[in-house]
C-alpha cells in the first residue's frame, strides 16, 4: 500500500533567467519575466516590501468582483504579441499579459517539472497525460520521455500550447493535442482500459468545458482523481495534483489520494508550492499540492 507521509513537503522555485520574484508585500508582488517587470496582486504577501520603490512596466489592478476581473495598466511599452522565454534545455514559450492577471505560464511549477523528470528518468517510451494542460510547458517537459496527451477545454489555450511547442522545435514529438473536457475525457479513457505512466492535473476552482460543462473543484475533484487512479497501476510512476486559490489544506488533498490510491505501492506526499524571492530568500506560497510517486 502507498505510504502517506503526514509532514508537509515544500517545493520551492528559485527563479531562472526567464523569471524572478523580485519583491513582495502589502498584498502585491513584483516579478521579472525576462526583460519586463510586472506588479500583480498577491493576497498571501502579508509582510512589507523590502524595496522602497517598484519600477515596473505594468501592473494588474483587480476589479471589484471576486471572479478574477481587472485590467492591466502600463507605464512602459510591452510587446502586444508577447515575447519568447524558456525553461530548461529545450522548453520555449511565449509570455504575454493576459486578461486573467497571469502571463501565459505558471513559473512556480518549475520544481514540479523537474520532479516529474526525476520520476521518469531513463524512460524513452513513457505514456503521460497533462490534464488542464493550459499553454503546455509541462507537456514540453514530459515529451522528453515519450508520448504525451495534452487535454484542455480551451481551444485558445491548446492553440497556444501547440505554438509554444513549435517555438521549441518540438513539432515532431509524439504529443496529442485535445480540446476536451478533462473529466469526460478521463472517464472515456477508463472505459477504454487505458493506462499511463504519469498524470499531472491542475484543475481550476471553477470552469466550463467546450460544451458548457460546469466544473466546481470541491464537487468534481474526488471523481476525477478516482478515474485517474484507474489509469495507473503498480508500474506507473506518478500523479501530481495542484490546486490554487481555494480555502483548502494540502492535507485534504493527501487524504483524498490516500483513500483512492489504496492498493498501489509507493508514497503519497503533500505540501506547498512556493517561489523564493531574489536577494532575501523569502518564500512566497502560491499553491497546495498532493502527489503519489512510485519508484517502480
Amino acid at each position: 500500500m502507498a505510504e502517506l507521509v503526514r509532514n508537509p513537503v515544500l517545493m520551492v522555485g528559485e527563479g531562472w533567467d526567464a523569471y524572478r520574484l523580485l519583491d513582495s508585500g502589502h498584498g502585491r508582488k513584483l516579478e521579472a519575466y525576462g526583460p519586463y517587470r510586472f506588479i500583480r496582486p498577491e493576497p498571501q504577501a502579508m509582510w512589507s516590501p523590502r524595496l522602497e520603490q517598484w519600477d515596473a512596466h505594468g501592473e494588474f489592478v483587480p476589479g471589484s468582483d471576486e471572479d478574477g476581473g481587472g485590467r492591466w495598466h502600463y507605464t512602459k511599452q510591452v510587446p502586444d504579441d508577447g515575447w519568447e522565454l524558456g525553461w530548461g534545455e529545450e522548453a520555449r514559450f511565449t509570455a504575454q499579459c493576459t486578461p486573467f492577471r497571469h502571463l501565459g505560464f505558471f513559473p512556480d511549477m518549475a520544481p514540479v517539472w523537474d520532479w516529474m523528470g526525476d520520476r521518469l528518468e531513463g524512460c524513452t517510451d513513457a505514456e503521460t497525460m497533462n490534464l488542464f494542460g493550459y499553454t503546455g510547458v509541462g507537456t514540453q517537459a514530459l515529451s522528453r520521455f515519450g508520448r504525451v496527451t495534452h487535454v484542455d477545454a480551451s481551444k485558445k489555450s491548446v492553440g497556444q500550447a501547440r505554438e509554444n511547442a513549435a517555438l521549441a522545435g518540438l513539432e515532431d514529438r509524439p504529443i496529442r493535442w485535445l480540446v476536451e473536457d478533462a473529466v469526460k475525457y478521463t472517464a472515456r479513457e477508463v472505459r477504454r482500459g487505458r493506462r499511463y505512466d504519469g498524470i499531472i492535473l491542475d484543475p481550476p476552482k471553477f470552469g466550463r468545458g467546450p460544451d458548457g460543462e460546469v466544473w466546481r473543484l470541491e464537487e468534481g475533484l474526488p471523481g476525477l482523481v478516482s478515474d485517474c487512479r484507474q489509469l495507473l497501476d503498480g508500474d506507473s510512476r506518478f500523479l501530481f495534483l495542484t490546486v490554487y486559490a481555494v480555502r483548502m489544506s494540502s492535507l485534504a488533498l493527501a487524504g483524498l489520494l490516500d483513500e483512492v490510491f489504496e492498493g498501489l505501492p509507493g508514497t503519497i506526499e503533500h505540501g506547498d508550492l512556493a517561489v523564493q524571492e531574489d536577494g532575501s530568500g523569502r518564500l512566497l506560497p502560491t499553491a497546495i499540492f498532493a502527489r503519489w510517486s512510485n519508484p517502480s
